[in-house]
């Protein structure tokens, strides 16, 4: 079984930078791609970032683009999200995911199939 474990959440003043980390545990599985993604109350889960693994492509929603930075260790099994110049409307609980094969899209949810348990988010204004 694979677990990935969001961590590096928290309350955070608009402008501030937060650095979330999603660690991969358990069975390996062969990684097509590895994405994070919000919700926020009331409101679908949208697509942030992802990587492609073995490209080491990114892909970003335009609402988080020149201010989030998806990047991996691969030693420590781990992909971070670098959120700086948060805005109030970043305020969601973030999810990391694991796609095996690529059957979709990189920014749809349905390609994924691993998440997270999230990670909540507060930016106050």
């Amino acid at each position: 079984q694979v677990q990935l474990v969001e961590s590096g959440g928290g309350l955070v003043q608009a402008g501030g930078s937060l650095r979330l980390s999603c660690a991969a545990s358990g069975r390996t599985f062969s990684r097509y791609a590895m994405g994070w993604f919000r919700q926020a109350p009331g409101k679908e889960r949208e697509f942030v970032a992802a990587m492609v693994w073995s490209s080491g492509n990114t892909y970003y929603a335009d609402a988080g683009k020149g201010r989030f930075t998806i990047s991996r260790d691969n030693a420590k099994n781990t992909v971070y999200l670098q959120m700086n110049s948060l805005k109030p409307e970043d305020t969601a609980v973030y999810y990391c995911a694991g796609a095996r094969s690529s059957t979709g899209s990189v920014s749809y949810k349905g390609t994924y199939n691993y998440w997270g348990q999230g990670t909540q988010v507060t930016v106050s204004s």
